[in-house]
């Protein structure tokens, strides 16, 4: 099981779900999962009765109990919650997304430098129903820590990584790029096609990144206050956006998905 995991760590087919949440909208989005283990079955139930009850009796079928002491080991940090999960990652194709048309709007993050903010974005963007979530960089968006931060929601948008800027030649929607000396924020007039490109709250944007774009925004903000967190700054301009007369967010049943594989 130690090496199962491990390996599975360095996959970049499979993704390790660390806790109950992650594990909960695995399941809510399709995810197709290959393992499931847990500290204790009672507990897991519980668990599961309390914030997924639609959930529960599946997550009792795949959970497989194991030692505590094994538990311990399987992560750098056992999530308290007492359930890990090994999951195949969706495929995409992050060349066929910046080609597809949209009906709401793209995140691009440039390099984001930590994966727990990496993730946080990724759930935020879940959240407002953006259409996926791409981003550059060394760090792989769908590390363990990544997805710990995203609660799992990697598995209810398209979340990939652009190997070089150079592809977003293939964009079918205006790249905006949020950077402070741009216009104020417009949410009524924001592109619904739009791939909004964030960079790090110190560094800011490349200048090649800031070159390529189609125009600057900003987010209007009190003066003496400098920047926001990275995934602030993602929630603040996708909200903004989607509560804008006309782009209320969709009805239960999910929207068409542009096709990425």
């Amino acid at each position: 099981m130690i090496p199962r995991f491990g390996r599975a760590r360095r996959d970049r087919t499979l993704a390790v779900l660390e806790g109950f949440h992650p594990l909960k909208h695995a399941l809510r989005f399709g995810a197709e999962l290959q393992e499931v283990i847990c500290r204790e079955p009672d507990e897991l139930a519980r668990l599961a009765e309390r914030l997924a009850p639609e959930l529960a009796e599946r997550m009792g079928e795949l959970a497989r109990p194991v030692a505590s002491e094994l538990f311990e080991q399987l992560a750098p940090l056992a999530p308290s919650t007492g359930v890990m999960a090994i999951a195949t990652r969706p495929a995409v194709d992050p060349l066929a997304l910046l080609r597809a048309r949209r009906d709401a709007p793209a995140i691009l993050l440039e390099d984001p430098r930590d994966l727990g903010n990496l993730g946080a974005c990724v759930r935020v963007a879940a959240a407002a129903d953006a259409a996926a979530v791409l981003c550059t960089g060394s760090h792989d968006p769908w590390h363990p820590d990544a997805l710990r931060g995203g609660a799992g929601l990697h598995f209810a948008l398209p979340v990939a990584r652009l190997e070089e800027l150079a592809a977003l030649e293939q964009r079918s929607g205006p790249l905006l790029a949020l950077d402070p000396e741009g216009e104020a924020l417009d949410p009524g007039a924001l592109d619904p096609a739009a791939l909004l490109a964030f960079g790090t709250e110190r560094h800011g944007l490349s200048e090649e990144l800031l070159e390529r774009s189609d125009a600057r925004i900003r987010i209007p903000m009190r003066a003496g206050v400098s920047s926001l967190n990275l995934a602030t700054s993602v929630a603040a301009v996708l909200f903004a956006w989607r509560l804008s007369p006309g782009n209320e967010p969709p009805p239960p049943e999910r929207r068409a998905r542009p096709e990425l594989f």
